[in-house]
């Protein structure tokens, strides 16, 4: 299966860093936070990806065309013009980067990387993280075989609620995790092919009509997430993120924590 990484918009709401580089760009811990989400699908067997870029698409292409260089300590001799790697850090990765526009929707970016999908694939956007099982969520998409299967979670609120009778405060709970069991489009999709047939133009959003219309039609099934998830959408969220990664306890570097291969914990 492969996946499918959303990276080309402009990312207008982090605007303070994305106008030098694209957002799934910008670093967490001294590397891109698509590589992050790069690292949870590997650490599920998932090694073969599509990209679609758009704005400032060279910063990408750069990274992953000069990836061994960026992650491998180097020997350069100038005179004769030779550069020796030490250590190199490889990924098991394929990854295809494709130019969807500057100005095309999520829809049409994906109805654009069409002709590389070959089968169910996995979506997602350049800009969120989290332990997602994503194993788990290809199991329940093959078992419910709808057109779509997308991960609910329910983040915790960024402020606290109050509780009112009238005029009255009854109670306050300071940013609880929970509100209302209501879910949230977490961003992590499964995907039949067909689903894309609904897009219809190059500027729509795949969230909005294509998405509800595989919801009218019954065709879209949700994997419930009830763990870490987080969206970079704007500085504080990106700082934010820095943070729980300097802390040595992020939740979604997933890949340090199993140290069974994949192949043996899905057997």
């Amino acid at each position: 299966m492969k996946a499918v990484i959303l990276a080309g918009g402009l990312g207008t709401r982090i605007s303070e860093e994305s106008h030098l580089k694209p957002k799934p760009m910008l670093e967490i811990g001294g590397m891109p936070i698509m590589w992050h989400i790069m690292k949870i699908y590997s650490e599920h067997g998932i090694n073969d990806f599509i990209i679609c870029c758009g704005y400032k698409s060279y910063v990408i292409k750069e990274f992953f065309a000069n990836y061994k260089l960026h992650r491998s300590d180097v020997t350069i001799d100038l005179q004769n013009n030779i550069m020796k790697t030490h250590s190199c850090s490889a990924e098991p990765w394929t990854v295809t980067l494709v130019e969807t526009g500057l100005e095309t929707g999520t829809g049409g970016r994906l109805r654009r990387v069409k002709k590389y999908i070959d089968g169910d694939f996995c979506m997602t956007y350049g800009d969120g993280v989290g332990d997602i099982d994503i194993t788990d969520t290809i199991r329940l998409h093959k078992k419910e075989n709808r057109l779509a299967t997308v991960t609910g979670v329910n983040p915790t609120a960024r402020y606290g609620l109050m509780s009112v009778a009238g005029n009255k405060v009854t109670n306050f709970e300071e940013k609880p995790k929970e509100t209302d069991n209501r879910w949230v489009n977490g961003g992590f999709f499964i995907l039949k092919p067909e689903a894309l047939d609904l897009v219809q133009t190059d500027e729509q959003m795949f969230e909005k009509e294509p998405l509800a219309e595989i919801a009218d039609q019954g065709e879209l099934s949700i994997y419930r997430h009830k763990g870490f998830w987080a969206s970079m959408d704007t500085l504080r969220d990106r700082q934010e993120l820095e943070r729980i990664w300097a802390s040595g306890e992020a939740p979604w570097r997933v890949w340090d924590k199993h140290p069974i291969s994949f192949e043996k914990r899905t057997a």
